[in-house]
């Protein structure tokens, strides 16, 4: 992520690959996802919104919850579900880069046998 203090809400929906109307949705359903308005109402989300918008997709998308099963998981333990969130992208993002190495690995293999 870069330094950005503020996001607009076209920028969050490209980052979490998600439609306006999705982020809209859950700023009524969530009450943790609440970003800054201007008089205009054009919304500005920080960091820390970022960070509980990607625990929200997680628990509906990926966990299959409810709106209400999500509501509930956040309450209960917040920290704990934040916690398994970032181990579970820590290691997804380590297996793309062993799947990465991988097929480095095997076109220089490849090269190494078309050469002989």
């Amino acid at each position: 992520m870069n330094n950005k203090v503020y996001y607009k809400i076209g920028e969050v929906a490209e980052l979490l690959d998600v439609p306006q109307s999705t982020l809209r949705y859950w700023e009524k359903e969530f009450s943790e996802v609440s970003p800054k308005k201007n008089e205009k109402g054009t919304r500005f989300y920080t960091e820390e919104n970022l960070k509980d918008l990607r625990i929200i997709k997680y628990l509906l998308k990926e966990k299959a919850l409810t709106i209400e099963g999500t509501r509930l998981k956040l309450k209960e333990n917040k920290t704990d579900v934040s916690n398994n969130f970032e181990i579970i992208e820590k290691l997804k993002n380590i297996r793309e880069e062993i799947l990465e190495l991988r097929a480095s690995f095997d076109k220089i293999m490849k090269n190494a046998e078309a050469e002989e």
